[in-house]
């Protein structure tokens, strides 16, 4: 089953470690569930410290923007430094990272300790970027689109199984949620501590990190001069601004809007994590035989589009049916752009670059995911709760045709 060869002459024949791809698997559903976990109960945290629902939505944006701020700065270092020393390690120390986040941000006591939690966290956040060098490293070319649908998939059960279980333990305490993430993430670490094999042989490793690897604005600047990768890196940041919004003020929307509670919350998230499911066990499968990689990001940025319209107009009418079929049709894009985009992005460079390209793409996404919640919170509260919808129509309308521009690289073709 996990047996397959490279055609590739930049890469020689392998088959996949086994070992390694189940530890890979198992990182990124014990992300989805730890990420997701926390989603329902967030402005429940911040209530005790905010009573004005305006101030609450502030606070909610910017405890989002404050941990995408710290992956932007984190990711491009925690990507050379896994080119250089290994994924291993860094992999490791990122998800203790994380734990120690989820504790002191359950812990509480002041808003400043939530917004403590957030960094801490953050500054391990960039671990997705490692993770991803982690699947190239094992996955031959032809194959990653295919496997990264696996990854999507796999965080999809993550996501539906995370808010669900958060909004039950919510009923103990809002708090349960994030010890919960600490302690599975605490689990995943042992494990690979135990049994995670390392991915990148040491011949094809760094012999040294330039210090411009490490400048985050260094990094975009280089990774947005390749023509092979500046249009679909704008086009994703595009639709990542309006997603980071979207993520930021979900639960506060559906607090306002629909006086919804942490447990419905949940089962709305979980929405997202069924689409990935059924999306690539049966719908990728399809696509890739029928579509491009390209063909089937615009689709997913398509369908994205559609839902935030959803979304716009079931805030007008507070009409909650329309925005939970919303949620189907934006679940469907975004479960099919993730696979298309990072299979694209990966087949862009070799193995020594995966760490650099995929860490500058994290990058990329944790500064749409810090711009994205502000500007989402301030015409949230300005505009009405219909606006960071309406801009998500916008911007994914522009992102289309930039990608559809896009020139193939020659690994593409």
């Amino acid at each position: 089953m996990f047996q397959s060869r490279s055609k590739s002459d930049r890469h020689p024949a392998q088959s996949i470690d086994r070992k390694a791809l189940l530890f890979g698997l198992m990182s990124v559903f014990l992300c989805g569930i730890g990420f997701s976990i926390i989603a329902p109960v967030v402005p429940f945290l911040v209530q005790p410290y905010n009573s004005d629902p305006a101030a609450q939505a502030i606070a909610v944006t910017l405890l989002t923007s404050v941990y995408a701020c710290c992956v932007f700065f984190a990711a491009p270092v925690l990507g050379a430094l896994s080119d250089k020393y290994g994924r291993r390690p860094l992999l490791l120390l990122c998800l203790l990272g994380s734990a120690i986040g989820y504790f002191v941000f359950g812990l509480g006591g002041a808003l400043w300790i939530l917004f403590a939690g957030r960094i801490i966290e953050g500054i391990t956040g960039g671990s997705i970027g490692t993770l991803f060098a982690y699947f190239a490293d094992i996955i031959p070319p032809e194959q990653r689109t295919k496997y990264f649908g696996w990854v999507s998939a796999v965080v999809g059960v993550g996501t539906v199984i995370g808010p669900t279980l958060g909004g039950v333990l919510a009923k103990l305490d809002y708090a349960a949620p994030l010890y919960f993430g600490a302690v599975i993430t605490l689990l995943n670490v042992a494990y690979g501590y135990f049994f995670m094999p390392e991915s990148l042989d040491k011949n094809r490793r760094l012999k040294a990190i330039p210090l411009v690897r490490l400048n985050p604005f260094a990094q975009l600047a280089s990774l947005l001069s390749m023509k092979s990768l500046s249009r679909l890196l704008i086009s994703a940041f595009l639709l990542w601004v309006p997603n980071g919004s979207l993520q930021a003020v979900f639960s506060q929307f559906t607090l306002d809007t629909f006086n919804w509670k942490p447990a419905t919350i949940g089962l709305l998230f979980s929405i997202m994590g069924v689409q990935d499911i059924l999306s690539q066990s049966l719908i990728m499968p399809k696509l890739l035989k029928k579509r491009s990689d390209k063909q089937i990001a615009i689709i997913g940025m398509s369908a994205e589009l559609v839902g935030y319209g959803m979304f716009a107009v079931s805030a007008l009418f507070s009409f909650y049916p329309l925005f939970i079929a919303g949620m189907f049709v934006f679940g469907f894009g975004d479960s099919i752009f993730g696979p298309s985009f990072n299979g694209m992005l990966s087949k862009s460079v070799d193995s020594s670059e995966q760490g650099r390209i995929q860490g500058g793409s994290q990058s990329i996404q944790a500064l749409a995911r810090m711009i994205g919640p502000i500007i989402g919170g301030q015409v949230y509260v300005s505009l009405g709760h219909a606006a960071p919808a309406l801009m998500g129509v916008i911007l994914i309308a522009a992102a289309v045709p930039v990608l559809w521009g896009r020139r193939r690289p020659a690994l593409l073709k």
